[in-house]
């Protein structure tokens, strides 16, 4: 099923794809390529997805999370894998995540090389089933965005988000619970049902920011841990990541889970993304043209001075 949809999505340096022992990609057209991977899962937003029936954005979820990751790096994606267990194989359930698989790497340009999928009847009950994927992208060595030049007086720029992306859902399934009824209740604040909010598909960044990168200093993807723990991945040390609240929107989905579990704002920032997908740090002469290339951008903070390792300040 996979194998024949993914045809599609195959680079001519793809040698064999879907359904061979392993993924031939003959690597060629870099002077000093360096090689960036990446895996990760849905999580829990699966069982959003097992308890509405709807499975084909999952896909999309992995792809893009992925790809935003090794974008963090200046990476442009090559090759990505699947891994698809589950209780009892269901080949309508297995189709619908291929179809967000394929969807997202082909609008990236990567190609959906193999996979496995394995049904695990000890492991996993009947309905359930995990989602994970890998990506291996390449980037020029000279080109490797890895943060070391940001420097205080830097200044920090946020591309919104979409809702949750792949991260909280444990906490939001918690607050709320996951049964039909809970899903399929409508939210004006939201303008649609809950469920239909909390399966939007994470958000990629890459045809965005690629012809940017050369004056991004740093990048960082805001997955779990939010921007309190994000960000300092990117930072060298002396310097501190000062945000300012109020200079982004935060999402209606965010205050709605804070409300309803009263949950502390510093909780809020550490496993949501607050709105933000993804932070750059640039140059303050490089800012007019990174928010004119990107019109939904927002100037959220600045780079300080501070001593020791780097942190997150949010005020």
């Amino acid at each position: 099923m996979i194998g024949k949809q993914a045809r599609s999505t195959l680079r001519p340096e793809v040698l064999s794809g879907p359904g061979f022992f392993g993924g031939l990609f003959e690597f060629k057209g870099f002077k000093q390529p360096v090689l960036v991977s990446s895996v990760d899962g849905v999580g829990t937003k699966l069982k959003i997805a097992c308890a509405l029936g709807k499975h084909n954005t999952v896909g999309i979820d992995i792809v893009n999370h992925c790809v935003n990751d090794i974008l963090a790096c200046g990476a442009e994606p090559l090759f990505f894998l699947d891994y698809i267990a589950m209780g009892k194989l269901v080949p309508e359930q297995v189709e619908a995540i291929a179809q967000g698989l394929v969807q997202a790497c082909r609008e990236v340009g990567c190609a959906l090389i193999g996979g496995e999928t394995a049904q695990m009847p000890g492991l996993y009950t009947e309905g359930d089933y995990d989602l994970v994927g890998f990506i291996i992208g390449v980037v020029e060595k000279e080109r490797i965005i890895i943060g070391k030049t940001i420097v205080a007086g830097d200044t920090i720029i946020g591309l919104p988000s979409s809702g949750l992306h792949t991260n909280g859902y444990s906490l939001v399934r918690k607050l709320f619970g996951e049964t039909q009824p809970v899903l399929n209740t409508y939210y004006p604040e939201l303008g649609r049902t809950l469920g239909e909010e909390l399966l939007e598909p994470h958000r990629c960044y890459y045809h965005q920011l690629k012809p940017l990168l050369p004056v991004i200093k740093g990048i960082a993807h805001i997955t779990g841990g939010g921007l309190i723990d994000n960000v300092p991945r990117v930072l060298p040390q002396g310097v501190a990541a000062q945000f300012h609240s109020q200079a982004w929107t935060i999402l209606p989905i965010f205050q709605l889970i804070q409300q309803r579990g009263n949950v502390a704002q510093d909780e809020m920032y550490r496993v949501f993304n607050m709105g933000i997908g993804v932070v750059l740090i640039c140059s303050p002469k490089d800012v007019d043209q990174l928010t004119q290339a990107l019109p939904e951008a927002k100037i959220i903070g600045e780079m300080v001075e501070q001593v020791g390792k780097a942190r997150v300040i949010i005020h």
